[in-house]
């Protein structure tokens, strides 16, 4: 199992610029300690999200060779583009 994922960071629903998408993130992977809790009986976990650790790159490459000077196992998530076709409003009209 990896100890870091390696992604590019993608643009959220709220956001209409290109702002924080152009980093590469080494993101460390926790694996989930749970336990159940003895009175209620739920699953409880000692490390949260919040505890979520991440590091920014510029490429890719200075992840991956960041990955590799701490001897780190790792996986490259490749991100897909999505391009954007500009058109018209009178083309939404336009039969086919």
């Amino acid at each position: 199992m990896a100890d870091v994922r390696i992604y590019k960071q993608k643009k959220s629903a709220m956001q209409s610029g290109l702002r924080r998408t152009r980093n590469w993130v080494l993101e460390f992977i926790q694996p989930a300690h749970l336990y159940i809790e003895p009175l209620m009986k739920w699953a409880g976990s000692i490390k949260t999200n919040s505890e979520k650790q991440r590091l920014f790159f510029e490429t890719s490459e200075m992840a991956i060779a960041y990955a590799r000077s701490k001897n780190l196992t790792y996986f490259v998530e490749n991100s897909s583009l999505i391009k954007v076709i500009p058109k018209r409003y009178s083309d939404n009209f336009k039969r086919l």
